[in-house]
């Protein structure tokens, strides 16, 4: 990144100094001086044809201070200091810039050369090719306007105008611009490239076609020599599926990789998820994506789409059927039929398991599931059913104050479409249900202990209950109920935890000092 950010600077400073000098040339008159015919097989006069010149035929050459100017015939305007070349026309400024074509018109009080008809400009290993050139030498400057090209050692640049300069190197180029490289081809709006770095300068809406993907950007640089590049003003990096934008990235095409910094976001429309952050990168070869800075996910493959957020958010792609999602600290989640929050996460396209880990709480519908760990086996990005490990605790809200409980060992909570349809727990199994009649009122508190536990729910309300074995229960009506009898131990309700919306799962909350059990829990990090 040092070494691309010192090469933005050069270009700039470099593009400062040419702007700078040409001002300053701008700014001084031209002096003018003579040209001189040095050198013809014949020359006449007919004042029909041509009363204000010499003409000129053979071997002609004339010479303006230290440029000098080659032909087979000529008219030669000695009043007006100023002449026309045709067919076989050379011109020579020093030892390294040649121009060639079939017909130049030379003014020497301004020193503009205009040259038409197969004309080729030549500077070292830079060529220039177009059928109207003019050439200004005060500023030593040539320009094309009805399309051209420009050939170095590496690229190939055409356009419909076009702009060269011998002293600066620095090419400009207007209207349907394209760039051709060995390994990609560019096409730009408006585009500046330096023959000598070979660093081309983005400054329209331009596109970069290559066999690793596709870049779109309209303000930025582009080295075709190491094939790095800064891309600016919200550019995007398509390679296959999978959609990498931003404010603005740093792209190493070779390595495959871009950092991103600003609004970043990482889109693979085959797998529908998103990786979205302030800052992220992203390995193409890899398949690698790092995102944080307000870092979110996005999973829409079954039309609902989960939003997730923590501070940190990892992605691996392995193909186009397997991927791995990791998020770290402070893990908050929003479905509609589902909603959770952790202090990490991990899901595994493979085996379609979704790991909540330390203090995980889930909940669905009037449900709340916490425990020590959390699985949740998806089906088709749908759940199957919730696995709580170890420490496990279900809760579902009847009315205020009331709350149906389970708590064991192990429980395991089964799905149908976005309810609940059934709940085991094992080891140690505990529960409170408070029955409700018909008419909606409830009778009292049912309390029961046993060593498993299964309950079956329908539209959210107990259908059927089993106990086993050796069960114990005790039934308390509601006017006999103490408070200490409507809660089982480890009972929190952490509803003031849970995401409302997808916007919610960035505000930061924190569990009450009095809702934080007294349980030992250690996840490392990967």
């Amino acid at each position: 990144m040092k070494l691309t950010r010192i090469v933005l600077y050069i270009c700039i400073l470099c593009a400062c100094s040419w702007a700078l000098k040409a001002q300053e040339q701008d700014s001084i008159p031209v002096k003018k001086t003579k040209v001189f015919l040095e050198h013809a097989n014949t020359l006449s006069f007919d004042q029909d044809i041509k009363p204000d010149a010499q003409i000129l035929v053979g071997d002609v050459c004339f010479r303006h201070d230290s440029s000098y100017m080659y032909c087979d015939s000529a008219y030669f305007y000695e009043k007006t200091n100023s002449l026309e070349a045709f067919s076989n026309v050379r011109m020579e400024q020093g030892d390294t810039l040649f121009v060639y074509g079939q017909y130049l018109y030379y003014d020497g009080n301004t020193q503009i050369a205009r040259l038409r008809d197969l004309v080729r400009m030549e500077n070292r290993q830079v060529t220039l090719f177009t059928d109207s050139l003019n050439y200004e030498r005060i500023p030593n400057i040539g320009y094309y306007f009805e399309g051209g090209m420009i050939v170095d050692s590496l690229n190939q640049l055409s356009s419909f105008y076009g702009q060269y300069s011998p002293a600066t190197k620095l090419a400009i180029f207007n209207d349907s611009v394209r760039l051709e490289n060995p390994n990609f081809t560019l096409y730009s709006d408006t585009l500046h490239y330096n023959t000598e770095s070979k660093i081309s300068t983005i400054l329209g809406p331009s596109v970069i076609v290559s066999d690793s993907g596709t870049i779109y950007s309209s303000k930025g640089w582009y080295d075709t020599v190491h094939n790095t590049s800064m891309l600016l003003d919200r550019s995007e990096i398509v390679s296959g599926n999978r959609f990498l934008t931003g404010d603005s990235i740093a792209y190493d095409r070779e390595q495959g990789f871009g950092e991103v910094f600003g609004n970043m976001c990482i889109r693979d429309t085959l797998q529908k998820i998103m990786l979205q952050g302030e800052y992220g990168y992203y390995n193409e070869k890899t398949g690698f994506a790092f995102a944080t800075d307000s870092a979110r996910c996005l999973e829409y493959s079954q039309g609902d789409t989960l939003y997730l957020h923590a501070d940190t958010l990892q992605m691996v792609t392995i193909d186009s059927t397997y991927r791995e999602v990791k998020a770290y600290y402070g893990v908050r989640f929003y479905r509609t039929d589902i909603q959770g929050v952790c202090d990490s996460m991990q899901f595994n396209s493979r085996d379609s398991i979704l790991y909540m880990y330390n203090d995980p709480i889930l909940w669905n519908e009037q449900y709340q599931l916490y425990g020590d760990t959390i699985l949740i086996y998806m089906a088709d990005s749908t759940i199957d059913h919730a696995h709580v490990q170890q420490f496990a605790f279900a809760i579902q809200q009847v009315d205020t104050g009331y709350y149906n409980q389970l708590k064991g060992n192990d429980l395991k909570a089964y799905f149908n479409g976005q309810a609940v349809r059934q709940i085991d727990v094992s080891g140690n199994a505990e529960s409170i249900f408070y029955p409700i009649e018909k008419d909606g009122s409830m009778v009292g508190l049912n309390a029961t202990k046993s060593g498993y536990l299964t309950i079956w729910l329908k539209d959210n309300k107990l259908d059927k209950l089993k106990i086993w074995p050796s069960p114990q229960g005790t039934m308390t009506p509601i006017p006999d109920l103490k408070p200490d009898q409507k809660e089982l131990k480890d009972f929190f309700w952490y509803d003031y935890l849970r995401p409302t919306s997808k916007d919610d799962i960035y505000v930061v909350r924190k569990k009450k000092v009095q809702d934080a059990p007294k349980r030992s829990n250690k996840f490392v990090h990967d």
